[in-house]
């Protein structure tokens, strides 16, 4: 559908004027150059349509403008507007500043660690929680009120949350009251148009019983989305829905390959047949993502100027790593990329065939096989020679340095497709043992992290005493401790404290910003400052495993808000560019954690709707990224007094 912009509009992140892409789950129009960025940072973070080039359902289309038309960019940029935040010298882009850094560093700071959003009291005595903010959407929805239930998703609320006192969804009420635009909202922060309450109706059916019946069509619709697009990129076509026709399934063009299935063709179409639901929906959803990926960029170079393509880095080549994925799964995501389209368009039939197969419950037994094996076999049917899957072409995905957590990992995919594996038969003694030991894996390893903490103490203890005595000694000037780069307050997510550099603030999943106008820099912070920072992380540390001991899983949050306010801290001690490779993949390491730390503890915030087990898993990926966090801030002191001393 195409769209007539007005003058008044403006790029919500540079206000460059005459915005062409929307950005849907943040309700604002962007420039290119700002797409460019928001792409970069995947799905999971914005999700970008083009205005005039990209079919858009109605009402999604009209529910991003009403979104920005009511000042839907005003959350994202709360603290902005503060008039402080000039004193402090904090500022949003503007359409002559560069992409990268400039734009590139406010989008990250703005969506990505949501630097300028208002947020809730953390103290438990005033805290609201995530129960009470998904009550005040529930109502909500039933008035016009998009900006409202956008904030309302923003600070917490779950879009699938089910009211224990009306036995229902906020999707149920938005479709009673025939709210189209709140569905639409809802549908784009994951709520199920096919979720029963508790008379066994879906929103579809409360749409059809209050006349809302292109609202109804529209629902059906979103709860086919996944099936519709692959569809529909295949073959530009998508199923009746009104005559009962939900999927289908496109054909090659070519017989003469479709025929030509291999045994590695074959095993790869056994191996996604006999995963379980779970996984084949895990699987689904980054073929889609990857589908989006390449529509998006098909559009991009057909709307841009040719010329700029050289020297801009706005390229996407792969799907941007997701934090809250295991490291597995996010390079089989990038690995799509590699499909040529016959190869794709072999793994989307394929998706298409078996998820028609389990929607109209045809069963298959099989062991479950894991998603890698069968990206691999795909890739490979019908090509003349092998690729080499491990060339580092990618992006870097969260390291799997000890087997722990890749084991974990492991114990996860199985312990999370344990509810899919009840709909397909009776679950077996061994699928239960799994379940049982990983639970007890998980405190077992509480009790082993607490006890690495306790040593990480003592060393600590040892080597600032040794690092006091090497001081007193040591005559070198101060200014060799002196850190380089220039100090800029800003205030910290949820906490209230200030971090002191703007590039560790603004680093997104942990990496290091390059900055083209400051040069490596080989001094480094006293061994003192280094020690003083790492015991205090430590000692966020050993709160947040005593909360998981303890099962105060409401304390996550603001312990790991603590802990990733030291770690800025720690960070901001480091030059911007420091000349040592250990000390980049140290600080790395250590801001990436604490990031990831923070996803895994939100992953808590519905804990009455997460069943125990789920509690446990998280909490076993939480003590990981604690782990990694101990072991960094380590690696770090060591070698600051290694490199002081010599």
């Amino acid at each position: 559908m195409s769209k007539r912009l007005r003058s008044s509009e403006v790029c919500a992140d540079c206000s460059a004027q005459d915005p062409c892409w929307a950005s849907i789950n943040r309700g604002i129009l962007i420039c290119d150059e700002c797409c460019s960025v928001h792409r970069s940072l995947g799905r999971h973070i914005s999700q970008v349509r083009h205005l005039k080039h990209t079919p858009w359902p109605p009402t999604l289309l009209q529910m991003v403008e009403t979104l920005y038309n009511n000042g839907a960019n005003s959350i994202w940029e709360h603290s902005l507007l503060d008039p402080a935040s000039v004193m402090s010298g904090r500022r949003k882009a503007s359409p002559q500043d560069k992409v990268h850094p400039n734009k590139a560093e406010f989008i990250r700071a703005k969506y990505q660690m949501l630097a300028f959003v208002h947020r809730l009291p953390c103290r438990e005595d005033d805290s609201v929680t995530a129960k009470d903010l998904s009550k005040q959407l529930h109502s909500s929805v039933r008035t016009g009120n998009l900006e409202t239930c956008l904030r309302l998703l923003s600070l917490g609320a779950q879009a699938n949350f089910f009211h224990p006192e009306k036995g229902n969804t906020p999707l149920h009420v938005a479709a009673k009251a025939g709210q189209t635009l709140q569905a639409e909202l809802l549908a784009v922060y994951g709520a199920d148009p096919g979720t029963q309450d508790s008379n066994g109706k879906t929103p579809v059916d409360y749409a059809r019983q209050g006349g809302h019946h292109e609202l109804a069509e529209r629902l059906v619709e979103i709860q086919y989305e996944l099936t519709d697009r692959l569809a529909f990129y295949l073959c530009g076509r998508k199923p009746e829905h009104k005559n009962g026709q939900h999927f289908v399934i496109p054909q090659m063009a070519d017989r003469r390959l479709s025929l030509d299935l291999s045994e590695l063709a074959k095993a790869a179409k056994k191996k996604l047949q006999s995963l379980s639901n779970h996984l084949f929906e895990e699987l689904a959803m980054d073929v889609y993502d990857e589908v989006d990926r390449r529509e998006t960029d098909a559009v991009w170079l057909a709307t841009q100027n040719h010329s700029t393509l050289v020297t801009e880095t706005t390229v996407v080549p792969f799907l941007p790593v997701n934090p809250e994925y295991s490291s597995t799964r996010n390079q089989g995501r990038q690995k799509l990329a590699r499909f040529n389209a016959h190869e794709f368009a072999t793994l989307v039939i394929d998706i298409l065939s078996d998820a028609k197969r389990r929607q109209q419950g045809n069963p298959l037994t099989g062991s479950k096989e894991n998603v890698e094996l069968i990206l691999k076999s795909i890739s490979n049917q019908h090509s003349s020679e092998s690729q080499d899957n491990d060339q580092p072409d990618y992006d870097s995905v969260a390291s799997d340095e000890d087997t722990d957590l890749e084991t974990n990992a492991a114990k996860s995919n199985r312990q999370k497709s344990l509810d899919s594996d009840l709909s397909d038969g009776p679950v077996t003694a061994q699928e239960y043992m799994q379940v049982k030991n990983a639970l007890v894996a998980s405190e077992v390893k509480i009790q082993q992290l607490m006890k690495v903490n306790i040593n990480l103490s003592d060393e600590l203890r040892i080597m600032q005493k040794k690092a006091s005595k090497l001081e007193k000694q040591s005559s070198v000037s101060e200014s060799d401790y002196d850190n380089p780069t220039t100090p800029l307050e800003l205030e910290e997510t949820g906490s209230g404290r200030k971090g002191r550099q703007r590039s560790v603030l603004w680093q997104g999943e942990g990496s290091i910003p390059e900055d083209a106008d400051t040069a490596p820099s080989s001094s480094l912070p006293s061994t003192e400052d280094v020690i003083r920072k790492t015991e205090q992380i430590t000692k966020n540390i050993q709160e947040l495993l005593r909360a998981a001991q303890e099962n105060k899983h409401d304390s996550y949050i603001p312990c790991s808000e603590r802990i990733h306010v030291a770690v800025t801290e720690m960070a901001a001690l480091f030059p911007k560019k420091p000349k040592s490779e250990l000390v980049r993949t140290s600080l790395r390491l250590l801001t990436s954690s604490a990031y990831r730390l923070q996803s895994e503890c939100k992953k808590t915030l519905p804990v009455e709707t997460c069943p125990t087990t789920d509690i446990q898993l998280v909490t076993q990926q939480v003590i990981q990224c604690a782990y990694d966090i101990a072991k960094a801030a380590k690696q770090l002191v060591t070698i600051t007094t290694k490199e002081n001393n010599n």
